[in-house]
């Protein structure tokens, strides 16, 4: 039986538990968001660069899926951005989570069909900033998590955005089990984000190659790369980081930098090449060491935390 940890994120987006999918890109498809979904939790469909039309087809399979809300990651900074808010309209679906810029322009039209509109922040002053333009929570991500990163962790940043806005804040980065959960509704966050957790779901349709590089990851198997473009990006340390490396200790111009990553990440999530692709993963992946069903990750999630939060009150003592 799995205990109840019901919070504000949970009415506000209909779901069972406060357990979010990060929408990663070529990672997060109809299939695992929905089976995320159908778990109780939100899953999220991640857009990344993809067109249009692919993204409706997406949001239109995860509905044939489940019955129950789900949402849609949007790149900011993706040069066909109107053309996919405009098919999220369109599908009226539930959840949008934004990174790499303001969606201001957007969220009129968003809540005119319901949408709930969530930017991801890695600052207190982009949070302060976004939440002028009336979004309705925040994802407050540290710099543990795989893909691009900020600069302050996660334990450093929540307790911050949650004290600096009124809104609800998920907690993202280096959340793997149920104690994460309890340790980010004790800093005051409404629920989690898991990303990279979620990589290694029965559902999630990333080549089997990857999974393996996960599950074998250690401790310290994690890199940051292009700080020197202004791109940081946290992946799993291979031939292409390496590169990378080698590349910004010459000082090697930023344009030329950037052209070595472009395309990686297809080749990793799609073609399965974990040597010279670009695995983005957080640095919880030293702790997932098998493939499950998305279902079990939620429940042993949920009943962990709820037994620690439980453990922790009896703990404490009348003064």
């Amino acid at each position: 039986m799995v205990l109840i940890i019901r919070t504000e994120i949970c009415d506000l987006l209909q779901i069972e538990y406060p357990v979010l999918q990060g929408g990663m890109a070529r990672v997060s498809t109809a299939e695992l968001a929905a089976a995320v979904s159908e778990a109780g939790g939100l899953g999220i469909i991640g857009a990344g660069q993809a067109s249009a039309e692919w993204v409706r087809d997406q949001v239109r399979r995860a509905k044939y899926l489940t019955s129950k809300p789900f949402g849609v990651n949007v790149m900011l900074l993706c040069p066909n951005l109107d053309e996919i808010m405009e098919v999220i309209r369109q599908e009226r679906v539930a959840v949008v989570t934004t990174g790499a810029g303001n969606p201001g322009k957007y969220v009129p039209g968003l809540k005119e069909t319901g949408t709930r509109v969530i930017p991801v922040v890695s600052s207190v002053a982009l949070a302060k900033r976004l939440i002028r333009s009336g979004v309705d929570a925040l994802i407050a991500e540290g710099m543990e998590s795989g893909g691009h990163v900020g600069e302050l962790t996660t334990m450093a940043l929540v307790p911050q955005i949650v004290d600096a806005v009124d809104v609800p804040v998920i907690a993202a980065g280096g959340i793997y089990d149920g104690r994460g959960l309890a340790a980010a509704l004790v800093l005051g966050a409404a629920g989690v984000q898991m990303g990279t957790r979620f990589m290694c779901a029965s559902e999630c349709v990333i080549p089997q190659r990857v999974k393996e590089m996960v599950i074998k990851a250690r401790d310290r198997d994690t890199i940051v790369t292009g700080r020197s473009t202004g791109h940081p990006v946290r992946v799993l340390k291979n031939k292409l980081s390496r590169l990378f490396e080698e590349m910004e200790s010459k000082c090697v111009p930023a344009e030329e930098i950037e052209r070595l990553g472009t395309g990686k990440l297809w080749a990793a999530m799609v073609d399965g090449d974990v040597e010279m692709g670009s695995v983005m993963a957080g640095q919880v992946a030293a702790m997932v060491k098998e493939i499950k069903p998305a279902r079990e990750i939620i429940r042993e999630v949920v009943q962990e935390a709820g037994k620690i939060l439980h453990d922790v009150s009896e703990m404490a003592v009348a003064r």
